[in-house]
């Protein structure tokens, strides 16, 4: 498979910041076997999700997925060479009887999940002078695209990335990827987004980015990316966070998150001209810490992101709705208790509450694009309520091992009509460890 890769300004901009006159450390170097690790990852999933207002109003579905990651160190010398290999499997436990559909598992006729599916990679790395580069099937995590984590198994993308740490504190990246294998397939296919009416004829060709990303200033991150779904937009994202400690048990927290999104190329989602933005205020006392969101898109169609992806780093993007309607304006009340504080260390608890507001008659009347549109939505509402229970082994041989149980509620009134009204409850049980 080839791979057309353009110069474009922003990965000039990213190869420039590549010490030309650095010299490689061969004293360092790992070694391809030596700085080899093998990891394996176990994760049962159950998901049960009740949509009051479809024809399948009581999903279940619970699978077994394993997945195994090899990556190498580098050969010694300037440019070092290294191999990266990984494999999946996932298996159905429970979904048949017309109970498929919560998406942990992929879809087969008569609403029944397959028994199985399985999928492997790999990817051939460089690296030097602080720069690595990767091309094969990558995992992404950044804000602008971010593989699915949330289901049984992680989603990878195909295509090259590289990134550079020569400063203290600073991580560039770029790259470009051209197939994406969702969480729940086996196969590759072109990328496309979450909340579009997207035909296999309007999927984009290619994603590329670039970014830069500091935590070089204590208590403080940001990040900057751009990035461009061809011929569908250009998107670009900001985002600013800062812990102040007040003393040893109280610390302040506030926060924003940023993006644009502008169509671009053949527009094959149509116009799109849209600024999201989150901000947030946390204070933490001691165990205890309660967080207060408010967010805000301005646009006629919905903040959209990359299909069955993660890439939605906002506030209120919680774990029924993203509340990203066009025009929606939404708030977040959050309390967090880590059960340390009363000698249960790794048990961890958050308890949510969200509520938005949208005027749908403003929304895009291009339907074939974004389906947001009511003419009877001048006051849609919408609130969901989420409840989390993790507790993490601490020791012996389940050490790492987590237990994960999640509950919402959602509903919306009427003219909120492309939203269901919802209880989920899923049960996640991790499983990392460490080969060599």
């Amino acid at each position: 498979m080839s791979f057309a890769f353009r110069f474009t300004p922003l990965f000039v901009a990213l190869a420039a910041t590549i010490p030309v006159a650095a010299q490689a450390d061969e004293d360092k170097a790992d070694g391809f076997i030596e700085g080899s690790t093998l990891n394996l990852h176990f994760r049962n999933a159950y998901f049960n999700r009740n949509e009051k207002n479809a024809s399948i109003k009581d999903k279940r579905e619970w699978g077994q997925g394993a997945v195994a990651r090899f990556e190498s160190g580098y050969t010694p010398g300037v440019i070092g060479f290294g191999l990266d290999a990984h494999a999946m499997v996932g298996l159905k436990l429970d979904g048949g009887g017309g109970r498929a559909g919560t998406s942990i598992l992929p879809s087969a006729p008569e609403d029944k999940a397959r028994h199985a599916f399985s999928t492997a990679g790999g990817a051939i790395k460089l690296k030097g002078f602080d720069t690595e580069f990767k091309a094969g099937d990558l995992f992404l995590t950044n804000p602008v695209i971010a593989g699915g984590e949330s289901r049984m198994l992680p989603q990878t993308f195909r295509g090259v990335a590289v990134t550079n740490r020569s400063i203290d504190g600073l991580m560039l990246e770029g790259g470009k990827v051209s197939f994406t294998k969702p969480y729940n397939q086996s196969g590759h296919r072109r990328i496309n987004t979450y909340y579009s009416n997207q035909t296999p004829e309007q999927d984009s060709q290619n994603l590329s980015w670039a970014g830069a990303s500091w935590s070089g200033t204590e208590g403080v991150t940001a990040n900057v990316y751009a990035a461009e779904l061809k011929d569908i937009w250009n998107q670009y994202y900001a985002d600013f966070d800062y812990t102040y400690p007040i003393n040893d048990l109280v610390s302040l927290n506030p926060g924003v998150h940023f993006y644009h999104t502008q169509d671009t190329g053949q527009s094959k989602l149509g116009d799109i001209d849209n600024n999201t933005w989150s901000v947030h205020f946390t204070v933490a006392a001691g165990y205890h810490s309660v967080t207060a969101a408010y967010q805000r898109v301005n646009g006629d169609t919905p903040f959209d992101y990359i299909n069955l992806g993660d890439s939605i780093f906002l506030d209120n993007s919680r774990m029924y709705s993203d509340f990203n309607a066009p025009n929606e304006r939404s708030w977040k009340l959050q309390y967090d208790y880590d059960f340390a504080g009363l000698g249960m260390p790794g048990l961890s608890t958050s308890l949510s509450y969200s509520r938005g507001k949208a005027d749908l008659t403003k929304a895009s009347q291009d339907t074939q694009y974004y389906a947001f549109y009511n003419a009877d939505g001048e006051n849609a509402r919408h609130w969901e309520r989420d409840f989390d229970v993790k507790y993490v082994f601490q020791q012996g041989q389940l050490k790492d091992l987590s237990v994960l149980l999640r509950y919402a509620t959602h509903r919306a009134n009427a003219a909120y009509s492309d939203i269901q009204d919802n209880d989920e409850f899923r049960v996640i049980v991790d499983y990392p460890l460490n080969v060599f």
